[in-house]
């Protein structure tokens, strides 16, 4: 086993109204520290549902375990073959390698704090999922930046059928 050890010199710190914002509701996504702020230990995005919706699609990382804390609200998490529901405070640890997703419950609101460790460059990631949205890029452009994003997208039926 090795450890990984950052390097950075600096404190990180990002104030709320600094925080880029992509999207609006239903999905809000605050980029808050990419992997170069944070010496390569991590990316963190704070993550707002509303009304039942999706946040993510389900999907793996090779290199990076995904961690979620809900803060407010109600989400479902797909963690492997099972569906997870969390709550305020709630705490979801999902290892690299293993497939996930997460959205809001239905006909509820979920903030979530998500982070990679080690980190990626995500940000770009994200607005490049905003582009998607606007239709100003395919959901297929998706598929040629997995790699780049560590970012690898799979089929769930544990997840497809989780909802009546």
């Amino acid at each position: 086993m090795s450890l990984f050890v950052p390097k950075f010199d600096e404190s990180v710190i990002v104030r709320a109204a600094e925080a880029e914002v992509v999207g609006r509701a239903p999905v809000t996504v605050r980029l808050l520290a990419d992997s170069s702020r944070t010496g390569g230990a991590l990316s963190t995005q704070r993550v707002t549902l509303t009304a039942g919706a999706d946040g993510a699609e389900p999907h793996w990382h090779d290199n990076s375990a995904e961690m979620f804390f809900l803060l407010d609200g109600a989400a479902d998490i797909l963690s492997g073959d099972d569906v997870v529901t969390a709550g305020p405070g709630d705490l979801v640890v999902v290892p690299p390698g293993r497939p996930h997703a997460f959205a809001a419950v239905p006909g509820a609101d979920a903030d979530l704090l998500i982070v990679l460790t080690p980190g990626v460059e995500r940000f770009e990631y994200f607005r490049h999922l905003r582009r998607v949205a606007l239709g100003e890029a395919s959901r297929e452009s998706l598929l040629a930046v997995q790699d780049r994003y560590d970012n690898h997208f799979l089929e769930s039926a544990v997840w497809d059928n989780r909802r009546p």
